[in-house]
């Protein structure tokens, strides 16, 4: 009978081409399926995206009722929820002919899988697939088909150089077709022991690495334990990652993934990345979901917030200041932590005091009524007569209040939104600032339940950050992070929060979390989500969220010569991108190659401050990144080059910038040249045009209005295919390309996979700097959101040095 708890996206481009034709039609069609699945608010469709489909008349090959399709399958649509909406809108013909498909589902039940041998030898690459009677394979390599019958194994003997490559299969019954995963395949040479070259000798990692046992959804009340597993097979033995909405766990690196104690936050998509030295394999993702309901003993479930937003800011580089160096760790952590969380978050790293300003408006946006609203900062800072004021990085030397961004007045635009909760967590110093003798007026604070500060330090005093390296935490945020998933009211996070620096050695004395609140409700973090607004507010909400973290699309460049080049794309931050090239195929008669990327200002009429050695570097972390490896960021055959864009927030015109292909023949020392010209848009942040002087906005109770009226800037379209593509719900898988990375980046024409990819953490050692009583250096919290990591516990850092375990 078919299984209808699989998504939309499981059915194969023939039925889905065949079902769009049915439904592009003005009576039963797209845009009645558009209405009927609106009786789940997550697969509601903007306006936006509507006029996204009705345009796809406009080209000779576009369809309305595929990019609906499409769209609903990116947010992972149920095949029994389609059924169920067709039935309601009475089209019968696309009833029964989504049953007979379900029916005649093909399903690939055995993954071809990556292996490594020695050349002479036989590789044989098997995929197997569950289905009607007749079905028919075949396999590529790259995008060229290989002959080989339609043989559900494809063997490579004698295998060759030459096969070296991604192999993928094509299962098909007539028009209806899916595909397997991709598979490298690697051709060891063959070396002694001594280190010379012998026909003889076997490498003692010849094997394959694959998966015996699936992990499986689950479903369980909360406070109930839970247990996922994947097993596997290889030589050398398998490693074990696990991910949580792509977000890798710290403490997931065993087959066995197991949960105490379920609550909110632990639903969402799982996933486990085995790998050991020469392969990597993923399981399927599987979905956990928690019944908050069934757990009585939860004093909180009777609170929620209508969505939940979060503005990250950090400021490092300074012009005229000390450098810090934290804000770019904890930035990045304090990301991964809230969306775990189900926030929608845009990180954002050395913001000027326009780009604050223009920033906090755009988050003011992301408001509304029973919405759960937290901005954090991570820098210099100061506090006078009781007004807190956030530095930007072009503040002057003697800078005073007009130069910085006032705490106070964000709390009074804040407070117009009728937010749910607002949480304000200021990680910088709060010392008296004596060039500023100005007392700002702002007038009454309305009188609004539901507010929280939380100071890194207190009152006249520094906060710290570890002088170590560039990736340390600040004092703050290494115990912030322990317990910011706790299923606890706010202020009794903080205050254990407050209490775990209370309690070590090393802080005792020096800094201490300061917290103000009027929290007049029991709300947590970790409150579920439940969409009061309409949907056209909750549209426009998502769709202004969305435009930050757009990467552009991966390409490959295909040159005279017959080199092809893949172009990708990955985010650090809402305003940090990382372009890498990679050359996938070369004909045999070109003996080197290498893609550059150049002419960035002149060809695009931006200056993002590009400093030229540090572009088209051998890996992330030459390229300026220290979050990254390039292991970890593409799995490719041939060597990456990197080249880091920061501050997006100042493109003012679309990204254009030119790759350059240097290459050699065999039979020439002349090295020859060929040229491509891309332009990109904008991406992530630079959308939003945070350069550009806002003009002052009020923000009335009714504060809706905003979302309906608001205008896109002009720059902010999105790329060419991405249209169809945008968040309609807080699981979008948009909202994750701010700061994760494609851990699955292969040649070919099918979409890519996208997550987040774990950073190697360095110990960190307690500096002398740190530990000098008489002169301790004021640490602001520089902010890297590492992936988390356990912090020990503090208590155990001692003045004798010892190790900071975060």
């Amino acid at each position: 009978m078919g299984d209808w708890t699989l998504e939309l996206g499981t059915l194969g481009e023939g039925i889905l081409s065949r079902l769009a034709d049915m439904l592009d039609n003005p009576n039963r069609g797209w845009r009645q399926l558009a209405a009927a699945v609106t009786e789940q608010p997550r697969f509601r469709c903007s306006e936006k995206e509507l006029l996204s489909c009705s345009l796809q008349v406009l080209s000779a090959t576009g369809s309305p009722g595929r990019l609906l399709l499409a769209i609903l399958a990116d947010r992972c649509c149920p095949l029994g929820f389609l059924l169920h909406c067709l039935k309601k809108m009475e089209h019968r013909a696309a009833v029964q002919f989504l049953t007979t498909a379900v029916a005649e589902q093909i399903r690939i039940t055995v993954q071809p899988q990556s292996q490594c041998e020695l050349p002479g030898g036989r590789l044989v690459l098997s995929c197997q697939a569950d289905g009607p009677h007749g079905l028919g394979y075949q396999w590529f390599k790259g995008k060229e088909e290989v002959l080989s019958g339609c043989d559900p194994d494809l063997v490579l003997y004698p295998l060759t150089p030459g096969h070296q490559g991604h192999y993928i299969c094509r299962v098909s019954h007539g028009e209806n077709f899916v595909y397997s995963q991709w598979a490298k395949v690697q051709v060891a040479r063959r070396e002694s022991p001594g280190g010379g070259e012998s026909d003889g000798f076997i490498p003692s990692y010849k094997s394959v690495l694959y998966i015996t046992h699936q992990p499986r959804c689950l479903s369980a009340a909360e406070g109930s334990s839970l247990r996922l597993e994947c097993a596997a097979e290889g030589n050398p033995p398998p490693q074990y990652q696990w991910y949580h909405n792509k977000e890798p766990l710290s403490w997931g690196n065993r087959p066995t993934l197991e949960i105490s104690c379920a609550t909110t936050a632990t639903r969402g998509q799982y996933s486990c990345r085995v790998y050991n030295l020469y392969h990597e394999v993923w399981s399927q993702q599987v979905q956990i979901e928690i019944d908050s309901g069934s757990f009585p003993a939860r004093q909180l479930s009777q609170f929620y917030a209508t969505d939940k937003v979060a503005l990250l800011m950090g400021n490092m580089n300074y012009q005229h200041h000390r450098q810090l160096r934290a804000p770019m760790a904890d930035v990045h952590q304090l990301t991964n932590l809230l969306r775990q969380l189900d926030f929608k978050v845009v990180s954002l790293l050395d913001l000027t005091r326009q780009e604050m300003h223009s920033a906090v408006t755009e988050f003011l946006l992301l408001l509304d009524r029973g919405v759960y609203g937290l901005l954090y900062f991570a820098g210099h800072g100061y506090e006078n007569y009781g007004n807190s004021f956030m530095v930007p990085i072009d503040a002057p030397a003697s800078y005073t209040s007009e130069h910085c961004l006032w705490v106070q007045d964000v709390l009074r635009r804040m407070q117009g939104r009728q937010t749910g909760l607002n949480i304000f967590l200021l990680d910088m110093c709060r010392k008296r600032n004596l060039n500023d003798d100005i007392i700002p007026q702002l007038g009454p604070l309305k009188v609004t339940p539901n507010i929280v500060f939380g100071y890194a330090t207190c009152a006249d005093a520094e906060a710290y950050e570890v002088n170590k390296d560039d990736l340390s935490n600040g004092i703050f945020m290494s115990f912030l992070k322990q317990r910011l998933l706790e299923d606890e009211k706010v202020t009794v996070m903080l205050d254990k929060v407050a209490e775990d620096m209370g309690s070590c050695d090393i802080t005792r004395g020096r800094q201490a979390l300061e917290l103000r609140s009027n929290l007049s409700e029991r709300r947590a973090l970790t409150d579920r989500i439940l969409n009061a607004d309409s949907p056209d507010i909750m549209s426009a909400r998502n769709l202004q969220w969305a435009i930050a973290h757009v990467l552009p699309e991966s390409r490959f460049l295909c040159f005279e010569c017959g080199v092809t080049v893949q172009l990708g794309f990955a985010a650090e931050f809402s305003n940090i991108m990382i372009i890498y090239t990679t050359v996938l195929e070369k004909p045999d008669t070109v003996a080197t190659c290498s893609a550059q990327l150049t002419d960035f200002s002149e060809a695009s009429g931006n200056d993002l401050g590009l400093e030229l050695k540090l572009t088209n570097q051998e890996s992330p972390q030459d390229a300026g990144s220290l979050l990254f490896t390039a292991e970890s960021l593409a799995q490719l055959p041939s060597q990456s080059l990197y080249t880091r864009l920061s501050a997006l927030q100042r493109v003012k015109d679309d990204l254009t910038f030119t790759v350059c292909l240097h290459y050699k023949y065999s039979s020439m020392e002349e090295e020859i040249q060929e040229r491509v010209t891309v332009t990109v848009g904008k991406p992530l942040v630079a959308k939003l045009d945070l350069h550009r002087v806002r003009l002052p906005r009020s923000f009335s109770a009714s504060s809706s209005c905003d979302l309906h009226c608001f205008r896109l800037p002009e720059s902010s379209s999105f790329p060419e295919g991405l249209e169809g593509n945008l968040p309609a719900s807080e699981t979008s898988s948009i909202g994750s390309a701010s700061t994760c990375w494609s851990y699955y980046s292969q040649p070919g024409e099918l979409p890519e996979r996208q997550g987040s990819l774990r950073a190697n953490v360095p110990e960190e050692m307690l500096t002398p700097e740190f530990l000098d009583m008489d002169a301790p250096t004021p640490l602001r919290m520089e902010a890297w959101s590492l992936p988390p990591e356990p912090l020990g516990v503090l208590s155990c850092l001692e003045l004798d040095r010892q190790k900071f375990s975060f």
